[in-house]
């Protein structure tokens, strides 16, 4: 009975370690959530300036841009898979391949050839350890992307974009990423890139104006030099804040994500710890009264045999 006290304990011991390392985690990812959310909030007036500016430019303009054209024909498709660097996230980064996989397998059926684009480690471990070709991955910063490393990505998909097909280029991008509503909404999903699906300037929000504004006019715009390379100017740029947008959400959704993970295994150890501190009292009771029986059954032995002769 000494003997199972000791692995309880020694159990318990463990159980308890890890647990503080589980709470340390995720006193840590619940501060960095707020940090994560800020900086997607700080960055989402910029995006939806460029957004608007993209808007006016396609649809007060006659240009046939290569970037906002949709193509006769597409034969392949870049999918750009944004996971996690690290684990200890529960399900984020298998449900971020899952939506991806769904998607490739969507685009395959169409008849489209698929090129994987990875951010994140575990998106490039999991293809990788599969054989699956890999055009280009980014790692190191998906829980601190910058604007920098999305007009990285940026550029190396628009490379990918105007190159043409016979020479390896691709006809249509999408985004696979998770996207951050709150702290327990956080679903992953695909968006097309490119071709640009801009929306209309008098659609774009219908309910946020006013009966009052229902008949505003929108001022007419001339383009300096011209509509073309206005554009030419301005979609490299839109690209970009949509990708960072992707990946600023993908932060905040990741640390959420992380933070109940640890919460769970936080209250996972409590209970062990529980359940191995009953069982290590009933191993000691249950040596107390095996002591006992011993020393009752001497005694009885002893009364028996009688006194000596």
């Amino acid at each position: 009975m000494g003997a199972q006290q000791r692995v309880y304990k020694a159990k318990i011991n463990s159980t308890s370690s890890l647990r503080k390392i589980f709470k340390a985690m995720e006193l840590i990812a619940a501060s960095r959530i707020q940090k994560a959310v800020a900086r997607a909030q700080a960055a989402s007036p910029y995006a939806r300036e460029i957004t608007r500016a993209v808007s006016v430019v396609a649809t007060q303009s006659n240009v046939d841009h290569t970037l906002t054209t949709e193509p006769d024909t597409i034969d392949r498709a870049a999918v750009v898979v944004m996971g996690p660097d690290r684990g200890f996230a529960g399900a984020y980064a298998a449900n971020v391949i899952r939506e991806a996989e769904e998607l490739i397998t969507l685009l395959k059926g169409e008849g489209k050839e698929v090129d994987l684009y990875t951010v994140g480690r575990k998106a490039e471990t999991f293809y990788t350890f599969r054989d699956r070709e890999i055009v280009r991955s980014w790692t190191g910063f998906s829980e601190a992307p910058t604007s920098a490393y999305a007009r990285e990505i940026g550029e190396a998909l628009l490379e990918s974009f105007e190159t043409d097909f016979n020479d390896g280029g691709v006809d249509e991008i999408y985004l696979v990423s998770t996207v951050y509503r709150s702290a327990v909404d956080r679903q992953p999903e695909y968006r097309r890139l490119i071709p640009l699906e801009v929306v209309e300037e008098d659609e774009a929000a219908p309910a946020a104006r006013s009966a009052a504004a229902h008949d505003e006019v929108f001022p007419l715009y001339e383009f300096e030099p011209s509509a073309e390379k206005v554009l030419d100017a301005l979609l490299p740029r839109y690209i970009d804040a949509r990708i960072q947008s992707a990946l600023l959400s993908a932060a905040a959704a990741e640390q959420a994500a992380r933070q109940q993970a640890m919460k769970t295994a936080t209250d996972n150890a409590d209970d062990l710890i529980k359940t191995y501190t009953r069982l290590a009292n009933t191993a000691r009771q249950a040596e107390i009264t095996q002591e006992i029986s011993e020393i009752v059954g001497g005694v009885d032995a002893l009364a028996a045999s009688g006194p000596s002769d």
